[in-house]
């Protein structure tokens, strides 16, 4: 008997497919998304959240759980992790955990330590206005190794980092040495891995998808709700693009390539993040030179077949 299962890889890789197939013919899988944008309310079609018909055939968890105005973050991620498990123990069903957010993940498997708050040094940071560029460099002195860790343009993250350094006395990095680490879990991790090329292809499909389906619709609706959308919200691959069109005037050819970029980049930093960890069991997509998700189904379901309740 193993731990509950994870189905991890690159945004586009067909994670949530292959979850949804194993959990149709197991009924006492439920799925947890570790994604840090589905947890918004009213981020549907960008976040490609599982759609209500989806959501109707398998319990899903760890969705919808946040107002978009809130700065949700990994401790509140993890938390309310605990609370699903728990409740999913008491009910005798088995956890099938899928998404592409590492350390969304990693506070669930190795749970991590994160620092606390420091709401004076944040705003000292933010009214500072300085700009995420100088931030960034500001970081790259006081802490090097977070810097490295995090996208230059990404100021939530950015932010974040300056305020526990300066807060706690302590660099930002000091606080995630198992990071670096890769403890013995009870978890089973399974990761679907295809050629980035391709992945690149399907990232840019699914925009053209989505753009169809009235993402931009939903971008001005968030823009027009009470509380509007947060800083964390607005960072959501996709959304910050189309923000910038709406909010001020960014052509919408140009907004929408931009987010194909940033995501393709992403998409790399995903991978890159998930080759370090040794307890990954990887399966190929493309070796034939076609994407087949049947072997990733069958072994994901051989392995939540083996979890104990």
């Amino acid at each position: 008997m193993v731990g509950p299962v994870c189905i991890l890889g690159p945004t586009a890789s067909g994670k949530s497919r292959v979850a949804l197939a194993v959990a149709e013919q197991l009924p006492e899988v439920e799925l947890v998304s570790i994604d840090s944008m589905q947890v918004y309310r009213e981020m549907d079609i960008g976040t490609a959240k599982p759609s209500p018909a989806e959501q109707e055939l398998v319990r899903h968890h760890l969705i919808d759980i946040a107002d978009p105005a809130e700065d949700f973050a990994v401790s509140m991620f993890q938390r309310a992790w605990l609370d699903v498990a728990a409740g999913l123990r008491a009910r005798g069903r088995i956890p099938l955990l899928v998404g592409g957010t590492g350390l969304y993940l990693r506070s669930v498997i190795d749970e991590l330590e994160f620092p606390g708050q420091f709401p004076e040094v944040r705003a000292e940071l933010e009214a500072r206005a300085a700009g995420v560029e100088v931030l960034y460099e500001e970081l790259e002195v006081l802490d090097p190794l977070a810097a490295s860790r995090i996208d230059p343009n990404n100021e939530r993250r950015v932010t974040r980092a300056l305020e526990v350094t300066k807060g706690s006395g302590r660099p930002f990095s000091s606080f995630g040495p198992g990071l670096i680490q890769y403890p013995e879990t009870n978890f089973t991790l399974l990761g679907l891995r295809m050629d980035l090329g391709r992945v690149d292809d399907r990232i840019d499909e699914r925009y053209e998808e989505q753009m169809k389906r009235g993402f931009l619709d939903e971008v001005v609706a968030l823009t027009e709700r009470p509380g509007g959308i947060g800083r964390t919200a607005r960072q959501a691959l996709g959304y910050r693009e189309l923000l910038g069109h709406v909010e001020h005037g960014v052509p919408l050819e140009e907004a929408i390539r931009d987010a194909k970029v940033r995501t393709h980049r992403f998409a790399r930093r995903q991978m890159k993040w998930f080759r370090r960890d040794p307890r990954i069991e990887w399966i190929d997509l493309d070796s034939s030179g076609a994407i087949h998700h049947g072997a990733a189904i069958e072994r994901a379901r051989s392995l939540v077949g083996e979890t104990e309740t």
